[in-house]
């Protein structure tokens, strides 16, 4: 796992922790290690940008990101290519999954405008692996969403620089990035590399 040296309550999986979605012993494992219980909070991903409330664990809605202020429950996310975000107010914490759909359609955003109307305003953010616009090709259809955060593949194609796109989105000062393309390093899972239907965790707790 990594964690963002500044940013308490928030760690990333990679590929050899496992795919912890489901409630076994590696989940149990990586939960011990951060001294949390095993029943995280998680939500029916659908690509898009909304956002539910978490009281407690198991499945809370059909979204693509969350937030709570209950201490001690985690939040999860799954990723393989797509980017998990944590953001972390005094009071409150939230994650959200951010494909190309999601951030286009402001989940991130989303899930910083419903922690700041709850009156916790989000002081730092970390953005985990992703993958990134070294690798990150697409077609017009994509690209027209992306405007001024548009790049270059390494093989010359056009790209969209999807963690560039969802730091500005934040306009915040207090952001940690992982740094880690998912497609050209098997550290992280990567569906776009090998067509794996396993997923990595974001996961954030109070």
């Amino acid at each position: 796992m990594i964690r963002p040296p500044a940013i308490a309550g928030v760690a990333f999986s990679e590929a050899r922790d496992g795919d912890l979605r489901p409630d076994g012993p590696e989940r149990a494992r990586f939960s011990t290690d951060l001294g949390l219980k095993r029943e995280w909070a998680t939500v029916r991903q659908v690509h898009g940008a909304n956002v539910v409330e978490a009281n407690g664990s198991g499945e809370v809605g059909e979204a693509d990101a969350l937030w709570t202020t209950v201490p001690g429950l985690p939040l999860a996310v799954f990723t393989a290519d797509c980017i998990g975000v944590a953001l972390r107010a005094r009071t409150a914490v939230g994650v959200a999954h951010a494909g190309w759909r999601g951030a286009a359609n402001g989940v991130v955003a989303n899930l910083y405008d419903a922690m700041l109307a709850a009156g916790h305003e989000p002081e730092s953010a970390a953005i985990g692996p992703g993958i990134g616009p070294c690798c990150f090709e697409v077609g017009e259809d994509v690209a027209v969403f992306f405007g001024d955060d548009l790049a270059t593949t390494s093989w010359g194609a056009r790209s969209v620089d999807l963690p560039g796109y969802v730091d500005a989105s934040l306009q915040m000062d207090d952001i940690w990035f992982a740094g880690a393309c998912t497609r050209h390093d098997e550290r992280w899972f990567s569906h776009r590399r090998d067509g794996t239907k396993s997923r990595m965790v974001t996961l954030a707790w109070m």
